[in-house]
């Protein structure tokens, strides 16, 4: 089996009381950069956490990924002429 293309993805984090915020990005051999964005709120009876918060955030904002991922690959297989064909939309 052959990596035809690798993707990397950035995950930042910030922390405001009990809240967390998750911002991710990833940049697509196409030259596209998306970005998602995830959130998290500790329940005021629960225990601080951060690593938790950040977890639950991330999996957000990969989330948020994901979906424009999906929507991006429906766009480009309804569209005709669909670009170089040497570039596999996997």
């Amino acid at each position: 089996m052959r990596t035809l293309v690798g993707w990397h993805v950035e995950m930042e984090f910030a922390e405001d009381g009990d809240r967390t915020k998750a911002a991710a990005l990833v940049r697509l051999a196409d030259g596209t950069e998306l970005r998602g964005h995830g959130f998290s709120t500790r329940h005021h009876d629960d225990s601080p956490q951060l690593r938790v918060g950040e977890e639950v955030a991330g999996a957000r904002a990969l989330n948020d990924l994901a979906m424009q991922l999906l929507s991006k690959a429906h766009e480009e297989v309804a569209r005709p002429g669909r670009g170089d064909p040497a570039t596999p939309l996997m």
